[in-house]
């Protein structure tokens, strides 16, 4: 049963994650933030990882603590899901093309935290999004799921596209690196003997 839910309330923040790692990739994301839950949906749609969230948040003031908090909590939930990382494959990779815009992403749920996020995003807003809570959310996500990730714009000039093509290529790396390796479905893959 690799699934989880996480619940996060602070001062500035509410929110519940659930995720299924063996689902199809429904999702049901909530956030009052339209660009975050476009992307959200993305994330769950292409990585199969059932989704749903629900974030009420102090936007009178801006969306960052809402957009950061929910990485947070989808990466606790993440790392709960997986459990002791047995029999997973660990790795996924993607480039990613959509339209102007290729994003590359590799990454480890290695369990230490590393991220290098080098998206070129043109405009400093998409609609009334704030473009640098890209990069907050995948920070976020990253140090909380125990995730190494890089995620590189390799081109484009359009920053919808880049920024989705973002969550689409890490999507699509999450799903690989979280599915079972059938190969080695009883084993840790470390040399370690952990992660």
């Amino acid at each position: 049963m690799r699934r989880s839910t996480i619940t996060r309330k602070t001062a500035e923040t509410d929110i519940s994650v659930e995720i299924n790692l063996d689902g199809t990739g429904r999702y049901d994301n909530q956030t009052d933030v339209g660009f975050f839950d476009h992307m959200l949906d993305q994330l769950a749609r292409h990585s199969l990882i059932d989704m749903t969230i629900r974030a009420t948040g102090d936007l009178h003031i801006d969306d960052h603590h809402t957009v950061e908090d929910t990485g947070i909590a989808l990466g606790q939930a993440l790392v709960e899901a997986l459990g002791d990382k047995r029999g997973i494959n660990r790795y996924g990779d993607c480039h990613l093309a959509m339209d102007d815009a290729q994003v590359r992403c590799a990454l480890d749920l290695s369990g230490r935290p590393f991220l290098i996020c080098n998206l070129d995003l043109p405009t400093a807003k998409i609609g009334s999004f704030d473009t640098e809570l890209v990069r907050e959310f995948f920070q976020a996500f990253s140090t909380h799921g125990g995730i190494t990730l890089h995620i590189d714009t390799l081109h484009g000039f359009n920053s919808h596209h880049i920024a989705e093509a973002a969550f689409k290529s890490v999507a699509r790396a999450l799903r690989v690196a979280v599915e079972t390796d059938p190969r080695k479905a009883d084993a840790i893959p470390s040399t370690k003997g952990a992660l």
